[in-house]
């Protein structure tokens, strides 16, 4: 398992050098220049240039990329084109919070809904119950995140006045300050991803009850709490394991968009800022750590299998 880890980890370096990669020189490629958004399009040939040279700008591409990669090993993110030039780490490091506790909430309010949603639809198939709850789904897969979002706004922060509709507190401002804040986002988010998980915990528990070994609990007269939750479960949850650690894109991609209707500045709303103010150091910053993310989520996702089933092991 150790050596499987070193290697899984070395291959989400190499994963992760790729993506900065192609996103530095795709950022380069987009029409669109950084210096005349920071002079915001004022013709002063002069001071557009005096700018190209103080950031780099004016040097060629394979060299800019040498130079920021070399500062990425340091631990360096570089410095942000606009405003006061504030470090990217540090524009980051006040963002991903923010984004990692939306991301969470969203996925216990997610699994909360599916987990219970997809067990009974799966006891009770062809049932009403069963038909009720593929309908449910069908329709939070059909809701885009952000009109579900606008949705939520509109019921609950302006018509009742029950939560705030915009912005973030902290957690160290106490409990219900940072869950009032982020539960109507992250019921947005997590609305589609708890619709796929529903409709795979209820396929794979279908497949998991119809097996040979579960006919033979059946028979030997096992209760039915421990014939779902300690045989039928434990081996239903491979599957949907691998469907968490992909659909954690989809969470992801629902920050991106939701911060921005919510005004949370967090990774997604710093992203779209950046690439619309065409800011190279802060959007590579951005997607360096929402690769990480992603990579090691999967990992993660590689590791829990060994813990659902100890059959599986790795070389």
């Amino acid at each position: 398992m150790s050596r499987y880890l070193l290697r899984r980890t070395l291959g989400a370096i190499v994963v992760m050098w790729a993506v900065a990669t192609l996103v530095f020189f795709m950022l380069r490629a987009v029409p669109g220049d950084p210096i005349a958004a920071m002079l915001f399009d004022v013709a002063d040939p002069a001071a557009a240039e005096q700018l190209r040279q103080k950031f780099g700008l004016d040097q060629p591409v394979y060299v800019q990329y040498v130079k920021w990669f070399g500062l990425v090993l340091q631990g360096d993110l570089g410095t942000s084109l606009l405003g006061s030039q504030i470090q990217v780490s540090r524009i980051v490091a006040e963002a991903f919070p923010r984004t990692m506790s939306l991301a969470g909430l969203s996925f216990v309010i997610a699994l909360a809904i599916a987990a219970p949603a997809g067990l009974i639809s799966a006891l009770r198939r062809h049932s009403a119950v069963d038909h009720a709850v593929t309908l449910i789904a069908f329709l939070g897969l059909s809701m885009p995140d952000f009109w579900l979002a606008i949705l939520l706004i509109i019921l609950f922060a302006a018509h009742l006045q029950w939560l705030p509709a915009i912005g973030y507190a902290p957690l160290s401002q106490g409990f219900w300050p940072w869950l009032s804040h982020l539960i109507l986002p992250a019921i947005a988010i997590g609305t589609p991803f708890a619709a796929i998980m529903a409709r795979m915990i209820r396929s794979s528990m279908l497949e998991v009850l119809k097996t040979e070994y579960m006919q033979v609990a059946r028979a030997k007269g096992l209760l039915k709490p421990r014939l779902i939750f300690v045989h039928a479960l434990p081996n239903a949850l491979i599957p949907v394991v691998t469907v968490m650690g992909i659909a954690l894109a989809l969470l992801m991609a629902g920050t991106v968009v939701v911060e921005n209707v919510f005004a949370i500045k967090g990774l997604g709303r710093l992203l779209i800022q950046g690439i619309l103010n065409r800011d190279y150091p802060v959007v590579q910053g951005a997607i360096l750590v929402v690769s990480a993310i992603f990579v090691f989520a999967n990992l993660l996702v590689d590791v829990l299998y060994t813990v659902i089933d100890p059959r599986i092991r790795y070389e």
